[in-house]
């Protein structure tokens, strides 16, 4: 199947056994995939595309599977700052589960890979018809809910390093290496921090031989110890999303 990029109309649906790269999508029973698969399309995501921008409208939604998605916080000044990050846990558009017909924030690709992507209508038409999935998308929602609280107590009250890796650490858990393509200029604008302070704490981490980092591109040497000076918000959010995201449910 070729692969059409995010605004091609004619995107064909995903290969059956492609569900797996969305942890959504991969513990629904067969039947309930079965009716879902029809109105699935897999399309690309282009790094920095927005697939919404705060006050829009919801089209559609996403399962991304390699991608990234920021869901950012834009003021009126136009300075913004990342509020969550969704990858192939989850689903970007939780505002259609609680009734919400326009995005309060923006969404934007914050690494680059693939998605399965739903007309919205028909989704909400389905999450109020299933039972199991109404109570995994609510609980999924829940454990987003947490990431957004503790992102924000974070970003409050942590250092810049702390929250760089943090912000590192949600990314590659979320990714299938350990390699991130990313500047540092859009680092800062996800943390709502200065460029230099982002520098600063980039260049810490690389002098500690935890990353290695060049233009655009971040490598994590050493996992083990990045964990060691993340703030708590991090395991706070993962232990989260480990409870309230089975590997199963029932039909």
């Amino acid at each position: 199947m070729t692969l059409e990029t995010h605004h091609d109309p004619h995107t064909q649906p995903p290969a059956r056994e492609g569900r797996t790269q969305n942890h959504l999508l991969a513990v629904l029973p067969e039947p309930l995939y079965e009716r879902l698969f029809p109105h699935l399309t897999l399309v690309a995501l282009p790094l920095g595309e927005a697939l919404y921008e705060s006050g829009g409208s919801l089209r559609h939604v996403y399962f991304p599977t390699t991608a990234i998605v920021s869901l950012l916080c834009v003021m009126e000044s136009g300075a913004s700052a990342e509020i969550a990050v969704v990858g192939k846990e989850g689903l970007v558009g939780v505002a259609i589960l609680l009734g919400g017909e326009t995005m309060p924030n923006r969404a934007v690709v914050q690494s680059e890979g693939q998605a399965y992507r739903m007309n919205s209508e028909v989704f909400k038409q389905k999450f109020n018809r299933s039972g199991p999935l109404h109570r995994l998308l609510l609980r999924y929602t829940l454990a987003l809910l947490t990431q957004m609280a503790q992102t924000a107590v974070g970003n409050r009250h942590h250092t810049v390093d702390q929250q760089l890796c943090r912000w590192l650490l949600l990314s590659l858990d979320r990714l299938p290496s350990d390699e991130l393509h990313m500047t540092q200029e859009l680092i800062a604008n996800m943390l709502g921090v200065r460029r230099e302070g982002v520098t600063e704490a980039a260049g810490r981490l690389q002098k500690a031989r935890l990353v290695e980092y060049r233009r655009g591109h971040i490598k994590v040497l050493d996992r083990p110890d990045l964990e060691a000076p993340v703030c708590e918000c991090y395991e706070v959010v993962k232990k989260e999303f480990d409870c309230l995201l089975p590997d199963k449910i029932a039909e």
